[in-house]
């Protein structure tokens, strides 16, 4: 079982004083129901968020979902290959090289690329209504258009965040994400 931004259903408890309790609620049941999982045959759960400091604690506990697996920013071969399979199905001109997106591209993630396909997709449309294929030109556009998610200033505040992290689960203390 797959569930994605699970810091929206999971968030820590006692962080939301404007509903009632209904989100602490919610934690408490997944949390049960993350338990009887266990004795589940063959089934896993896996998590995804951008904001894992967002996360109940009680979620990562052995049993529940009690790895932690840190999926990098793309180097420029694995962004070529997002770039392949956003741009499978496009009719792309020639003059398209993918190499050179995937160089341009730094700091860029699956997402983003996905986002500059579509624009410059959106972008050929704009510029000719008859147009067949997407050109450089309609990338190098999308590019100026799409901005990067992994800034400096947001790798920097990630990384910080992974430390104090690192340094509760060492000490076991109960985390100040905050302060």
């Amino acid at each position: 079982m797959f569930i994605d931004e699970i810091d929206s259903i999971a968030p820590r408890r006692g962080s939301r004083s404007s509903d009632s309790g209904v989100g602490d609620r919610v934690v408490n049941q997944l949390l049960t129901e993350l338990d009887g999982i266990e004795s589940l045959e063959g089934v896993t759960v896996i998590a995804a968020t951008n904001r894992p400091d967002m996360i109940d604690p009680a979620i990562m506990r052995p049993g529940r979902i009690d790895r932690n697996v840190e999926v990098e920013v793309p180097d420029v071969e694995a962004r070529r290959k997002i770039f392949e399979v956003h741009t499978r199905d496009m009719p792309v001109s020639s003059d398209v090289d993918l190499d050179d997106l995937a160089e341009e591209t730094e700091g860029f993630v699956g997402s983003d690329i996905e986002s500059v396909c579509r624009e410059a997709g959106m972008d050929a449309l704009r510029n000719d209504g008859d147009a067949a294929e997407v050109t450089k030109d309609d990338f190098m556009g999308a590019i100026d258009d799409v901005r990067p998610t992994a800034t400096e200033d947001n790798l920097e505040r990630y990384r910080s965040m992974m430390k104090r992290m690192d340094k509760v689960e060492d000490t076991k203390e109960t985390p100040d994400y905050f302060g």
